[in-house]
């Protein structure tokens, strides 16, 4: 069923979301509405990268910055609830930078595989496929993420009760979709 607050001219960006610096690739492939601001599509990564929002983010798209404007940060960006995906990417094949906890610098590559038109029984946004669990929050970034997956695939590691207390459940490998697009539906 199509959300109501899309309008049925609508056209849907698929996106294949990459988080770079990490191997194997963790990854995710939805769609969404054109229509939707960078603020919204920086909600919908968090849900579906498996991010817990408690940090700062920004786009790069042809090297201009877009984020959430911060007191307490003198950050060059515009304002990303002010502008929408079709407006600033406009082209298939198009690439950006969504970049997520400035700190540890999770960078993730977004690549515009199709636009699409809209599909009138179909929810949006919607997460096609994607592999591997996110990282936990603050673990560190991309160098403390290798450290902490080899440190809980070592039982004898000398931290290993620490990490795991500290990391609970987490593995690397869990992937699930049909979770991720419940939420989804709760976005919009």
């Amino acid at each position: 069923m199509v959300n109501d607050s899309i309008n049925a001219n609508e056209t849907i960006y698929q996106l294949k979301v990459t988080l770079k610096r990490i191997k194997p690739p963790i990854w995710r492939r939805i769609q969404v509405p054109g229509s939707i601001t960078l603020h919204k599509l920086h909600e919908i990564l968090q849900i579906v990268m498996g991010w817990q929002n408690y940090h700062l983010y920004q786009f790069t798209i042809d090297g201009s910055y877009y984020g959430e404007l911060d007191d307490e940060f003198s950050m060059d960006v515009e304002d990303a609830s002010e502008y929408k995906l079709k407006d600033v990417v406009t082209g298939e094949k198009e690439r950006f930078i969504y970049e997520y906890d400035l700190g540890d610098g999770w960078e993730h590559e977004i690549i515009v595989e199709k636009i699409l038109p809209l599909e009138p029984d179909k929810h949006y946004p919607v997460c096609l496929k994607g592999k591997r669990a996110c990282p936990p929050e603050d673990c560190g970034g991309p160098w403390g993420y290798y450290d902490l997956v080899t440190i809980l695939q070592n039982p004898d590691h000398p931290e290993y009760n620490d990490r795991r207390t500290w990391a609970g459940d987490f593995d690397p490998e869990d992937f699930d979709l049909e979770f991720i697009n419940k939420e989804l539906i709760t976005i919009m």
